[in-house]
Parts: structure tokens; sequence; C-alpha cells
């Protein structure tokens, strides 16, 4: 089977630090064993001058071609990554944020998943501070088909960063949309609905850089809002059933206004530790976030 050419979908906006996206960038094309045939760095507004700066040495000195789209107003990342995807180069796009360090085989290990008849392939992932050497916790992603399905109904079943798509697939799902804070969990459920074969990888193969406030932000009014308004898009179009929508309303809804101590070690209950998923899977293959 020959290997499948894809492109890198790489979101860059005001507040994110210019050593942060060399690191990134180097991680997800220069030190890959299996690097992108193409990266689309889409520029979510403007941005300050060193990192405008740097973004123009990164498209200078990448090995493979970068397109660098700069958006004239910051739109928010879901709009941000429909307007990438329609400039991906490539049927098969990866996503990397522009904070996080990538493992050097980690497309070596999704894409052969991809080109086995998958539509959507995550990993699992490691919360880092400061620098890889002090991973705070590792999020295990629910393995094997029936359990990625049942999972979407109550919490996102991918790590964002770490997916690797088929851009149809995406794409008749509609897309990203304007879902601020859930524009990835939506995506993918509707993705799951319409029959996307989806596969997880236990292995992290993604460093996701967490800061102090990291359990702060998973709460308060801005995040339940968008909670609520979530679940009533699920209801909507039948993604869950009326007892998994009160379920997910008081649980993932309280879950947002719980004190962040509570909320610290629901998430790492759920979230980090697979809500119980044994560890002893690599993978599940196509035949086979506490709320995030």
């Amino acid at each position: 089977m020959s290997p499948v050419p894809f492109s890198l979908l790489l979101p860059v906006y005001g507040g994110d630090d210019p050593r942060f996206l060399r690191t990134a960038f180097t991680s997800a094309v220069n030190e890959q064993s299996r690097p992108p045939n193409d990266v689309v760095l889409i520029q979510d507004g403007p941005v300050g001058s060193q990192l405008a700066a740097e973004i123009v040495r990164i498209v200078a000195d990448s090995p493979v071609p970068v397109k660098h789209i700069p958006l004239v107003e910051n739109v928010g990342l879901g709009p941000a990554l429909d307007r990438g995807l329609d400039a991906c180069g490539h049927g098969v796009v990866a996503r990397m944020d522009a904070d996080d360090i990538c493992v050097p085989h980690r497309f070596a290990t999704q894409l052969p998943l991809i080109e086995a008849g998958a539509d959507i392939v995550g990993s699992g992932l490691m919360e880092f501070v400061d620098d890889v050497d002090h991973v705070v916790e590792t999020r295990v992603p629910p393995i094997g088909e029936e359990q990625i399905r049942a999972t979407a109904r109550f919490r996102d079943p991918f790590n964002h960063p770490t997916v690797v798509y088929r851009r149809d697939a995406v794409l008749a799902a509609g897309g990203y949309q304007d879902m601020p804070l859930m524009e990835d969990y939506l995506l993918f459920a509707r993705m799951l609905s319409n029959g996307a074969m989806p596969v997880n990888v236990v292995e992290p193969l993604v460093y996701y850089r967490v800061g102090a406030g990291a359990y702060a932000r998973r709460g308060g009014v801005e995040q339940l809002r968008a909670e609520l308004e979530l679940q009533r898009r699920f209801r909507a179009e039948r993604i869950t059933t009326r007892s998994e929508y009160v379920r997910n309303v008081v649980v993932r809804g309280g879950y947002r206004l719980v004190p962040e101590r509570m909320r610290r070690a629901a998430y790492r209950r759920i979230i980090a530790r697979g809500g119980g998923q044994r560890s002893g899977d690599a993978t599940s293959r196509p035949d086979d976030s506490a709320p995030a």
C-alpha cells in the first residue's frame, strides 16, 4: 500500500509563545520519522511582532511547504480551523496545537491506521508543565469502536491535539462550526453519528502543555453556558437520548460549577485514567474530558 500524503493543520493566535510554536513545529515536522507533506499554519487574527517574526522564520526554514494564512480578525478556533481545512493540500489532515510537542513516531503510528480504513485516529497524551520531564497526567482515551461510540454520548472520546482524520469525513459532518470551547467535541460526535470509523491509540503520542490555571478554565459560567448549548445541540441532532441529555446536563453541568479541587479530582479519575479503560490494549483498529 502506497503511503497516503497528509497535511498538518496548525492554528496560531496572538496569545501563543513564539518559543513554544518553534518547538511544536519542529517536533511535528523536522523530527518526525514520517513527516507531513505540507503544513497549513492558520493565523487567527493579529499577532505581536515577535510571534510574527517567528512565523516568518518557520516558513522559511521548513523542510516541507508551509502555507501561512493570516486572518484579519480573530474568528475563534472552530471557524479558523474550518478555513485551514479548506486550504489543506491533501485529503488526510493531522492536527497540532502551537504549544504542544509530538513524539517522533506519532505520524508513523497513526497514518497506517488511516490507510487501513479509519476516518479518525486519536491517541493518548501526556500533560506537562514547563518541560516534558515534568508530566503531571497521562490521558488514556477509550479504545475500540464500541467504547469510543459509547463514550461520545457523555464526553469527548478523542484528545483533539492528537487526531488525524480524513477531511471528507470532517466536511460531511459539517466541519468545526462556531461552537466556542466545545467545537472539537461537537465535530467528533457528529462524525461518529454520521458513520465515521474511529480508532484510538492508547500510547501517548503528544505532550500537552498545561499551566497553573488548567482546572480553573474547565469551570465557570462561560463553560457552563457552552456546556448547555452543546447538550442542546446533541439532543436536537439525536446524538443523545432524552435520559442521556438529562444526565449530561446534571453531571457535566455540575462539573463546571463545583470547586476547583473537586473538578481536579473528577478529571483525574475519569479523563486521565480513561474511565476505567484497561491500559494494556495498544490500539483499536477499524475492525475491531470528568467531562472534556
